[in-house]
């Protein structure tokens, strides 16, 4: 509305007088339009104005404003990266464990050895062995079966030999412990010839053992010492399959010689001889062999032999008491009397190999079998 009626209304209601040149001065800005003059809204702004007050729910947000972008969320992709993180190490550091995590199928065989374990296999659920299933229950269910399980590192010169030599003498290494450990005649307690055969026949320690033990076996010259035999009138393998687990090492030796070190677990599922029960138990014997193949031009050797530097093992369920040349492992009963020994976890490989015997106080009681 012009200022001069809003004007008119004041001088109206006060009776106040005003002076004719302030009326005058009034007219001429009223007729001329004063800069800060309320102008009347167009139909648009009315329009706008009466729906933003129809939407209270906006609150105090223009109608043309647009909220702040909100920060990303980083703290989800910090712990997917520390997670990654620590996958990595534990798979860096204990590869096996890994594998077992993933892989419950007994069926499904686990990778080579390739280094001393850093712990025991995980605990299996207690599984009693059947004659179709004799590994039923034992970490030796996913071991390898035969010479499979007996890892064989790849061949370089060493000493006196080229890098093909020690290839050769690495894979007549292993036939040493196929021809006994595995050998079906020689576990059912035949004399093992094609073994002896690859033992130096100018080693007398190892001859004169080789003399006696098959004769009259005393604890000092036990065949058990270096090779794995039951008596077939007491026990019978269980099926044709032995389960081994371990791998060759190497290096150089005295006078240049190969040092070959083996350590070997096999697994024996064996039942009484005469079938009487389904009771099947599993020997378990553990080998380390340190083989030295000797440069010819220094010692006094046969071509294709070693020399046996030194042997231990350690076995459970394999028989305690009087020395046979046998192992006899314990039944039924006399499992009891058996286990007396100091307790070994006949599937751990952590640790180095003790001291064993088939005889007296260094007989093994397995945790588990």
């Amino acid at each position: 509305m012009p200022r001069g009626w809003e004007w008119a209304r004041v001088r109206s209601r006060t009776g106040s007088s005003r002076s004719d040149e302030e009326w005058e001065r009034f007219l001429r800005e009223s007729a001329a339009g004063a800069a800060d003059a309320p102008k009347e809204p167009s139909a648009r702004a009315r329009e706008v104005a009466k729906r933003l007050r129809a939407e209270p729910s906006r609150g105090m947000e223009g109608w043309r404003s647009y909220p702040p972008a909100r920060p990303r969320q980083r703290t989800s992709w910090y712990v997917v990266g520390l997670l990654a993180s620590l996958v990595l190490l534990v798979v860096a550091l204990a590869p096996e464990r890994i594998v077992d995590l993933f892989t419950d199928d007994d069926s499904t065989p686990m990778a080579a050895e390739t280094a001393r374990p850093t712990q025991a296999p995980r605990a299996e659920e207690a599984q009693r062995p059947t004659v179709q299933e004799p590994f039923r229950g034992s970490p030796a269910a996913r071991w390898a079966s035969g010479a499979a399980g007996i890892a064989v590192p790849k061949a370089r010169a060493v000493g006196w030999m080229s890098a093909g030599e020690v290839e050769q003498a690495l894979a007549r290494s292993r036939d040493f412990l196929v021809a006994s450990g595995l050998d079906r005649g020689v576990l059912r307690g035949e004399r093992p010839e094609e073994a002896i055969a690859l033992i130096s026949p100018h080693q007398k320690d190892v001859q004169d053992l080789l003399k006696t033990a098959f004769r009259t076996p005393t604890e000092k010259d036990d065949p058990l010492l270096l090779f794995s035999r039951f008596q077939p009138s007491d026990t019978q393998l269980v099926g044709d399959i032995v389960k081994t687990r371990g791998r060759l090492t190497y290096r150089e030796g005295e006078r240049g010689a190969l040092q070959v070190t083996a350590d070997v677990t096999f697994v024996y599922p064996v039942s009484r001889a005469d079938a009487s029960d389904d009771e099947i138990v599993r020997t378990i014997v553990r080998r380390e062999l340190v083989l030295s193949w000797d440069n010819p031009d220094k010692v006094i050797t046969e071509p294709g032999t070693f020399s046996i530097v030194s042997y231990k093992y350690d076995v459970t369920n394999g028989g305690c008491g009087t020395t046979t040349g046998y192992f006899t492992p314990p039944f039924g009963t006399d499992r009891g009397a058996d286990e007396t020994g100091t307790q070994i976890d006949p599937y751990d490989r952590s640790a180095p190999v003790g001291q064993g015997a088939s005889a007296g106080e260094n007989c093994g009681r397995a945790t588990r079998s």
